[in-house]
């Protein structure tokens, strides 16, 4: 094995055009039980022109590392080693000696900063138009030329520059948010583009855009980005580069290609594997083992060694360095040769219209357990101060959906923000209660029996108790004063009266442990706070299932966990669905966590957009074999780890998603749609059965051989710029 001996330097782009090395850098907080060193050491060169993309679980670093870039480590942390800046002209800057006034100009108008929420990088008092002013101003550049500028990089962005430079923060969805965002962040003309997970509270379809985005204006802006995310799909597409960060240090380093098909470092193959995506069969991918180590505690020797399956002695006294895997790729492991033997990297499927392995039967020929009936839910907006003597618009949030639910059956409801997911599963389950049509559980309507109890079959009561919800963020739903027994304890003892406390105790002891929480009695007398997200998210679980329901809603309930921990939370899900008989409503924006839950448990796929479900079947015909063009969109939007190959054109006619207080005619989709036609602008289509499936449905009119669609005329072609940004609202 021949050992690097410059560190992890390998680009594809010219190495003589450097413009930041970083050296030996280091962030540490002193804490109460000892110095906590965030960022450990590292070294990285990055090359002008480039795209690095930044990838690791959360707490890995990744924000220090971009924080260290434009010295703004927050205190009481401590940012040491060296990082030099090269300028356009050549001149060498050293970040960490600059002066205030120095540096304020060094961050905007050489480096600059994409956070990851843009809301809250606005200041909501003020128009769009005011930030730029304010950034203009304050580095002595001349309005009228900056102002130019912004106008330049809005449209650049596919955005409308009068109707966004004029609107509040709160008057623009999130997608324009973030796009605005990334204007005021080049108006200055900067070198370098840091982008700290800037797509992470996006849609796949926004997410995708962007990235398309980012491509043109770097080209266009000749910039350097560094792109920082804890999803190695998404930025995998985009990337020069892949930098991957594992406890505080840069494990391995080299083109994106290499990284992805050929990577040498035993956690970058396991991350690789336990990522969810739709080109490999979801029996393959397999979770990472343990968790990842404390700032303050970090294994001696190489700190991946105690989830290593590969792990010999030496790696747990020696730190390893560099090796070259490659001239342009280098990893930190004793043992990178051997890597792609013992830890081999999962196959790709084969696009096809026809799978080449069985279909899951499913289990929608059970019993329903929840009918939906043409359901609506409708919801008045709140007037503001100089609106009282208007009338209130409507959001229909769910507009006339037909679902059954069946016992130990998996639905997965993806689609963009705003299209009513979240507002169907908390109807389903009896948290919202229909404007119209009907909810039934097990026969019996659910607003009928809390109307009148006395009456029902079943009680609002029971079916309270058979209907839960576990949300997005269990943090928020657990009780910060009660330790984990404690508050797993209260429903149990509500279901369940007979129950002791010893007999209480002694069940969720077990739970604990059957959900990888060991030893139970350590965790039972844990608070949240001392809880790891997916911890938390277990204990949800456990909360829910303790009730032993018949439906649980599963609210975006993994998307705020590591990629690395989702199939292992989506397993646990299913592993107990076999041992309680609970049916899931999963709802995702994430095509790829819908088609592994769904494609393991036989399940189904809602796709929905604008309160309606436009497509549904088995998860694998909606992946291999998508009949409507929304469901083919979002296939698109999902980044591929395997089969890569350069992002192409855009299956939408246009970015932003319509207002929901004012949806289009016809089809819905016909403002986006690529295949729409006159006849789409007028009439609706309903749910057809797809050709060739009994189990799959879509509602567009191609379904229809003998529909006169085939014989509208097309619509105009669009350009694609922010005119028909100009109906849309913020995000529902």
């Amino acid at each position: 094995m021949e050992m690097s001996q410059s560190g992890p330097t390998p680009s594809p782009v010219d190495r003589g055009d450097t413009i930041f090395e970083v050296e030996d850098v280091s962030v540490t907080f002193d804490m109460d039980r000892g110095a906590s060193k965030v960022l450990n050491e590292v070294d990285m060169d990055i090359y002008r022109g480039e795209i690095l993309g930044i990838v690791g679980e959360s707490g890995s670093g990744k924000s220090m590392f971009a924080s260290a870039l434009l010295d703004a480590v927050v205190e009481p942390g401590v940012l040491s080693g060296d990082i030099t800046y090269f300028s356009e002209s050549g001149e060498s800057v050293s970040v960490t000696e600059l002066s205030e006034q120095k540096l304020k100009k060094y961050r905007w108008e050489e480096v600059s900063m994409v956070f990851q929420g843009a809301m809250s990088s606005f200041n909501p008092t003020k128009t769009i138009q005011g930030h730029f002013v304010e950034t203009i101003r304050a580095h002595d550049v001349d309005k009228e030329t900056g102002m130019r500028r912004a106008r330049e990089l809005l449209s650049d962005l596919y955005l409308e520059p009068d109707r966004v430079l004029d609107a509040y923060p709160h008057e623009l969805s999130g997608g324009m948010k973030q796009r605005a965002l990334i204007a005021l962040s080049l108006v200055l003309d900067p070198q370098v583009l840091v982008m700290d997970e800037p797509t992470a509270a996006l849609d796949l379809l926004m997410q995708r855009s962007i990235l398309q985005l980012l491509e043109t204006i770097k080209d266009k802006y000749e910039l350097t980005i560094v792109f920082i995310t804890h999803d190695l799909p998404l930025v995998a597409e985009l990337s020069d580069r892949l930098a991957v960060l594992y406890a505080f240090e840069f494990a391995e380093v080299g083109p994106t290609e290499e990284i992805v098909t050929g990577s040498g470092h035993p956690y970058t193959r396991a991350l690789l594997n336990a990522t969810p995506n739709v080109d490999a069969p979801a029996d393959e991918m397999e979770p990472i083992p343990g968790s990842s180590p404390d700032p303050v505690n970090v294994p001696e020797g190489c700190s991946y060694h105690p989830r290593c399956p590969m792990s010999q002695k030496n790696c747990t006294v020696d730190d390893p360095t560099y090796y070259s895997v490659s001239d342009s790729h280098a990893a930190r492991c004793h043992y990178w040769d051997q890597a792609e033997e013992e830890i081999p990297l999962l196959t790709a499927e084969q696009e096809a219209v026809e799978s080449t392995y069985e279909v899951p039967a499913g289990r929608q020929s059970g019993d329903v357990v929840v009918s939906l009936d043409d359901l609506e839910v409708y919801f008045e907006e709140e007037t503001g101060l100089f609106d009282i003597f208007s009338d209130p618009e409507t959001v229909r949030a769910v507009d006339g959906i037909d679902l059954d639910i069946h016992e130990s059956e998996v639905i997965a409801l993806v689609g963009e923000s705003g299209c009513g997911k979240t507002t169907l599963g908390k109807t389903a389950i009896g948290a919202q209660k229909p404007t119209g049509g009907s909810i039934k559980y097990r026969g019996q309507d659910i607003w009928e029996a809390k109307g009148s109890s006395a009456d029902a079959d079943i009680s609002w009561d029971e079916i309270r108790r058979s209907l839960q919800i576990i949300h997005q963020d269990p943090g928020s739903s657990l009780n910060p004063n009660r330790t984990v027994i404690r508050s797993l304890d209260l429903p149990l003892k509500h279901r369940d009266n007979d129950l002791g406390p010893a007999d209480r105790e002694a069940r969720i002891l077990g739970l604990l442990d059957r959900v990888g929480m060991a030893p139970p009695e350590d965790y039972a007398e844990r608070y949240p706070h001392q809880l790891s997200g997916g911890e938390k998210q277990r204990v949800a679980l456990i909360r829910a299932l303790l009730m032993e329901p018949d439906v649980i809603l599963a609210d975006e309930a993994i998307s705020a966990l590591d990629v690395s921990l989702r199939v292992e939370m989506m397993d646990l899900m299913m592993e107990l669905q076999d041992q309680f008989q609970t049916a899931f409503l999963f709802i995702s924006h994430d095509l790829s966590n819908a088609k592994y839950i769904t494609e393991k448990s036989g399940g189904r796929i809602g796709v929905m957009y604008l309160g309606q479900i436009v497509e549904i079947g088995p998860a694998e015909q909606i992946i291999r074999n998508p009949r409507h063009p929304y469901t083919r969109a979002l296939r698109w939007a999902t980044p591929k780890l395997r089969n890569m190959q350069e992002m192409s054109d855009s299956p939408i006619r246009t970015i932003d998603i319509p207002d929901p207080v004012n949806p289009p005619s016809g089809c819905r989709f016909h403002t986006r749609c690529p295949e729409a036609r006159e006849v789409c602008t007028e009439q609706a289509p309903p749910l057809y059965q797809a050709e060739g499936s009994e189990d799959q449905q879509a509602a567009c009119f191609r379904e229809d051989p003998d529909h006169e669609y085939w014989n509208s005329s097309e619509l105009p072609a669009v350009k694609e710029d922010s005119t028909t940004a100009e109906s849309n609202t913020a995000d529902d």
